[in-house]
């Protein structure tokens, strides 16, 4: 019986130190394989030292210079995890331009919770120097060009976008006019992120980032390609086929991620994507059907994850091109948020309902409670994912107090509601005192006034381009509300100062015709979405509507002002003749 149980001690103490050779044999083989003199433990070195190389080197860039993704020797280096993410943000609050690094809830030294992805060890190989080379830049259209994802088939989309006015050419691009100066020369290299962290979800990924033969530019992610396209005057151009493939990414993409986002009234997630990618996720919160309840205050409306993908598209067909890419999807709240994340707070308010049914609520001003769950059918949600802008650090944008905010009160009224001339006092206030930002809240009071969207307090503009650029139109999602009635307030700002742009009236009337008319228009390139059809026929409806009364409102003023005093002349000769005007 001793002999016996000497054998069963000897059997396992072979067994444990089995387990150890193995355990320690990879880490053997990677000791080995650096070069000498390398540290065997990135966390060791400075911090200063572990910070990634990065992929592009931004020149005349204000307040950012890239200089999170550029080594200190100048050297062009792979991204890492952090270095990409860095390169991302979404925010529509005042707050936003302090600080956008408030993606996981988790301080560092926090355990993960159990299905969420490791740390990422900062440090990455370097590769060979190479040529820096300026991202080499599209040159415009060359006659009529649609769309990414249409063709020639005869649809109403293909015919508008045909038509000269939306082939009206951009001015020339200078060095100072895109947001970033990159070098084209570093390929998108996924296993430069994943190679010290091979726990990272990166299945399948060199087979899609790292084909052969093409170039360099051409291997990074979509949501990177989108980024480096945006510059002084539109945020995408009209031919940008990185567009419609991030919106494909937003709707299939593998979710890897998710957290809370700080601030706002109501709950949204972060979530990030198996190309390092990442989405504001808005869930579902109202049928297509529902309409806002005519005592519910503007400010404490729910906001519609199906508002947010109908500004995308109306934005687009109205030619501004100042929406972020934005897409429906449905997401299995098990494996898709639940089980990725690594927010404790986020994660404690998931819940079975007594139908049997995956809930959670999170945390949040309003709607944050238990009688406020979002639940699934019986895990599966749908909600909006909207594309993240280039990180704060990086390219720094500027929040501005919209002049016509409204008063956010129950009772008290903003000074533009009850001074008839107010546009006098804001038009001899910088930047208003200039005719691009005063015709770009025009611009952006007609899109709101089409949605109904009554809670535009604020906007953004990236600093780079100082005064001299455009509007984005961020946080949409308290569009789209009411069909039933035209809150004809939101038109104020075009009543008082009586000015508007030549394309935007032009297109505007090209919009009121019946071969081109605005609802079957959205109508048919809503359909492309996923969570398709994405808004209540009613709704469509509205929109041929309250674009006649904008029209109506544009004709009162040229009655009054004359054509000179309220068309602000954009196209110019050259342009004009583009347009066929």
């Amino acid at each position: 019986m001793a002999r016996f149980r000497v054998l069963i001690l000897m059997a396992f103490l072979a067994a444990c130190a089995l387990h150890l050779v193995l355990d320690l044999l990879p880490k053997l083989e990677r000791s080995a394989a650096r070069p000498s003199g390398e540290p065997g433990c990135s966390c060791a070195q400075p911090a200063a030292e572990a910070a990634a190389p990065g992929w592009a080197q931004a020149r005349g860039h204000p307040g950012g210079e890239l200089a999170a993704a550029a080594s200190a020797a100048g050297d062009a280096g792979w991204p890492n995890k952090q270095t990409l993410r860095a390169l991302q943000d979404f925010s529509s609050d005042p707050s936003s331009n302090l600080t956008s690094h408030s993606l996981e809830k988790l301080p560092p030294a926090a355990e993960p919770a159990e299905g969420a992805p490791p740390g990422q060890d900062p440090s990455a190989p370097r590769p060979p120097d190479r040529a820096r080379r300026p991202l080499p830049r599209d040159p415009g259209p060359r006659g009529p060009v649609l769309p990414p994802g249409l063709s020639g088939d005869g649809s109403l989309l293909t015919r508008l976008f045909q038509h000269p006015l939306y082939q009206v050419p951009i001015p020339p691009l200078t060095e100072g006019d895109v947001l970033f100066n990159v070098n084209s020369g570093i390929r998108f290299d996924p296993k430069a992120a994943t190679a010290e962290n091979p726990d990272w979800p990166h299945e399948g990924l060199e087979d899609e980032f790292l084909p052969t033969g093409e170039a360099a530019v051409d291997s990074y992610p979509n949501w990177l390609k989108f980024h480096i396209g945006i510059n002084r005057y539109e945020l995408y151009s009209r031919h940008n086929p990185a567009v419609e493939a991030l919106l494909r990414d937003l709707g299939t993409r593998e979710i890897t991620s998710v957290a809370m986002k700080s601030g706002g009234t109501q709950l949204k997630l972060i979530m990030t994507f198996q190309n390092y990618g990442q989405a504001l996720f808005k869930p579902m919160k109202q049928t297509r059907e529902q309409e806002t309840p005519p005592d519910f205050f503007y400010f404490s409306d729910y906001e519609r994850h199906n508002a947010e993908i109908a500004a995308f598209h109306l934005d687009r067909i109205l030619d501004f091109r100042r929406v972020p890419p934005v897409a429906g999807r449905l997401v299995n709240m098990t494996k898709e948020i639940r089980d990725v994340t690594r927010d404790k707070k986020l994660w404690r308010t998931f819940f079975i309902s007594p139908a049997n049914n995956i809930c959670f609520y999170g945390e949040c001003s309003y709607y944050c409670s238990t009688e406020h769950a979002l639940c699934g059918k019986p895990d599966q949600i749908e909600g909006s994912l909207a594309a993240f802008l280039p990180d704060l650090s990086l390219a720094k944008r500027k929040t501005w107090r919209n002049p016509w905010r409204r008063s956010y009160h129950k009772r008290k009224k903003a000074e533009w509601e009850v001074d008839p001339d107010y546009c006098e006092e804001v038009k001899q206030t910088p930047p208003y005192d200039s005719s691009r930002r005063i015709l770009d809240i025009m611009d952006m009071t007609i899109f709101d006034f089409l949605m109904g969207n009554m809670d535009r307090h604020h906007y953004e503009t990236f600093e780079k381009f100082g005064n001299d650029t455009f509007i984005i139109h961020l946080d949409n999602g308290r569009g789209f509300g009411k069909h039933s009635h035209d809150e004809l307030s939101i038109l104020v700002p075009l009543q008082q100062c009586c000015r508007i742009r030549r394309s935007t009236y032009l297109r505007l009337q090209l919009l009121a015709q019946e071969e081109h008319r605005l609802s079957l228009l959205m109508a048919e390139s809503l359909r492309a979405d996923r969570v398709a059809p994405v808004l209540f026929q009613p709704h469509l409806e509205a929109l041929d509507r309250r674009l006649r009364i904008v029209l109506r409102a544009v004709g009162v003023c040229l009655e009054k002002d004359g054509p000179h005093s309220v068309v602000e002349d954009d196209l110019g000769p050259e342009r004009r003749a583009a347009a066929g005007r």
